[in-house]
């Protein structure tokens, strides 16, 4: 029997090394295996890594604990791969109408045909206020509720990994889907490959992890609450689709585009951001994303048999379809300028 790690590291251990060093990404990992429940996010300028209620045992009480500092994706080094390891790439998009999708539609309709075949049981992902555009993680059971929230909402922060506690431990989902950035998909990768007994819960009810393309996230009291409104005079009631692709895209639903430079928002940008070099979410079973593939469709990049069955599963139902068109080379140079934040 392999040998079990030594359980001894608290919050204040992956509070030197991460929060008060600025790596902090803000996946909410650590908020979700806490025992105690003794961490939480602030919103607002506070928000940059979690808070202690000071209820943690292993530091009060020397309680052996160290989930969090267990499952931190921010204490492995930053991966060096620009595309990973993967069994195909292609495109593809979904075959039934999805209001407000992203790009091809192909994350709902792969995900939608997993909880309509039992493939999974819930959804951890991100919905958002359409008023206000302000995120929330939400746990989801039912295809028509999925497809409903569609439309990428990974442009703003939330600390999505924070809900898996409600579908692990308060609702006891046993067939999880992940949906989410670079950062959160690592942070689940450890969760799933960790042998500590308090992330074990975890362990057993993730099935699939599907990783989304980004370039960084950015805050939403920063960004939308205060730039886009008071710079550009945008009201997000009136915001169709945003969308980053090396520069930030936004349409109107009376059709009106913005674009604006990504080197003008640098302020709103999440600082643990800066040093991610992740841009294709290397440890996901499918990654997905817009770039590389033609309007209309998803770049989706296939990297284990699981994501290769449940792609498989969705093109058996009919609400799949997949074309081989993808450019790699723009997908390629998108990784290389994120790449190029890893320390020498």
């Amino acid at each position: 029997m392999a040998e079990k790690k030594p359980i001894s590291k608290s919050y204040l251990d992956l509070k030197s090394k991460v929060w008060d060093t600025g790596l902090c990404s803000g996946c909410g990992a650590c908020i979700a295996v806490c025992p105690a429940d003794a961490l939480y996010f602030e919103t607002g300028g506070d928000s940059t890594h979690p808070k202690s209620n000071n209820y943690c045992k292993a530091a009060v009480d020397d309680v052996p604990c160290g989930a969090c500092y267990e499952v931190c994706p921010r204490l492995d080094e930053q991966p060096s791969s620009l595309l990973g390891d993967y069994l195909k790439i292609t495109a593809g998009k979904a075959e039934f109408d999805i209001p407000r999708k992203q790009s091809g539609g192909a994350v709902t309709a792969i995900l939608a045909n997993a909880l309509d075949t039992g493939l999974v049981d819930a959804v951890v992902t991100v919905t958002e206020d359409p008023w206000t555009l302000k995120p929330r993680s939400m746990v989801i059971t039912r295809s028509e509720a999925l497809i409903g929230q569609a439309g990428s909402r990974y442009n703003w922060w939330v600390p999505l990994v924070s809900s898996l506690k409600e579908a692990v431990i308060n609702k006891k989902y046993r067939n999880i889907a992940v949906v989410g950035v670079p950062c959160v998909i690592q942070a689940v990768r450890k969760m799933l490959e960790s042998d500590h007994q308090l992330v074990s819960p975890y362990k057993k009810s993730i099935r699939f992890v599907l990783g989304l393309f980004c370039t960084e996230n950015f805050d939403y009291e920063k960004l939308v609450a205060g730039k886009l409104k008071s710079e550009y005079a945008l009201e997000p009631m009136k915001v169709c689709r945003i969308d980053v692709k090396g520069k930030l895209e936004i349409t109107l639903n009376d059709g009106t585009q913005y674009v604006i430079p990504l080197t003008e928002l640098e302020d709103t940008v999440r600082p643990g951001c800066s040093v991610c070099t992740d841009f294709t979410a290397l440890k996901s079973d499918i990654s997905a994303g817009s770039v590389g593939s033609p309007d209309g469709y998803t770049t989706l990049i296939v990297r284990t048999l699981v994501g290769q069955h449940l792609l498989d599963s969705a093109v058996a139902s009919g609400k799949l379809s997949l074309d081989g068109e993808v450019s790699l080379g723009i997908i390629e140079k998108l990784a290389k300028k994120k790449m190029a934040r890893k320390p020498e």
